[in-house]
């Protein structure tokens, strides 16, 4: 239950946080990355309530409530596997959709409709953050709204070596794009991290409820 309820926590903490998402979900080719999150919040609840099951069922010494928290686990776990293989199959297309929507949304800081001003408030606190200028290709992205915007991507030092003039303004010349891809990669190390945790937890747990399940039988 413990483990459910940790699960729980971490996964609702990078589904809900506010770091950039909206960087990597804006634009015309809407990509989901929190796919494995939503997932991981739907596995902490059921764990939750099969450790209650698997509770009860030790304290009752019931054989039923023991078999369907060992048959609700195996199936998380063969779901989870089933995740993984995808995951590992389909991760260079993952890579090509990233690409693709951030190539997109770098017409997005040169609008002003309600949707780009919404990427383009994304983006200044990325950039603020993470000192970095524009999407791809640097402060030239923010096109004809580089004047109003310039502000987060000014450099505290006209003397840094990572710094450029750019239209009156010593701007950071990275652009933001591959500090973008580590930050979406580190969200993916979180929950691959927990969910090969999990994937030991259950497999103790599989053992332990089969021992108490034949054990109960014996008597």
């Amino acid at each position: 239950m413990l483990c459910g309820v940790l699960i729980l926590a971490i996964a609702i903490w990078v589904r809900v946080s506010k770091d950039d998402q909206e960087i990597i979900s804006s634009g015309d080719e809407v990509t989901n990355f929190y796919v494995a999150a939503d997932m991981l919040i739907s596995v902490g609840a059921i764990i939750m309530i099969l450790g209650f099951l698997g509770c009860c069922g030790a304290i009752k010494e019931s054989r039923c409530m023991l078999l369907l928290f060992f048959i609700g686990l195996l199936l998380i776990l063969l779901l989870q596997l089933a995740t993984g293989i995808l995951g590992v199959v389909f991760r260079s297309e993952s890579e090509r959709v990233l690409n693709s929507t951030l190539y997109e949304n770098v017409k997005l800081l040169r609008e002003t409709s309600e949707e780009a001003k919404v990427f383009q408030q994304a983006l200044i606190e990325f950039q603020e953050k993470f000192k970095c200028c524009g999407v791809v290709n640097g402060a030239i992205d923010w096109g004809n709204n580089f004047q109003q915007n310039y502000k987060s991507c000014e450099c505290p030092t006209v003397s840094d070596s990572s710094c450029i003039y750019y239209e009156g303004h010593f701007v950071y010349k990275q652009p933001c794009i591959s500090l973008i891809k580590d930050f979406v990669i580190k969200h993916i190390i979180i929950i691959v991290g927990i969910a090969f945790g999990l994937a030991v937890i259950e497999m103790l747990g599989l053992v332990f409820s089969m021992v108490l399940y034949c054990q109960i039988g014996n008597k």
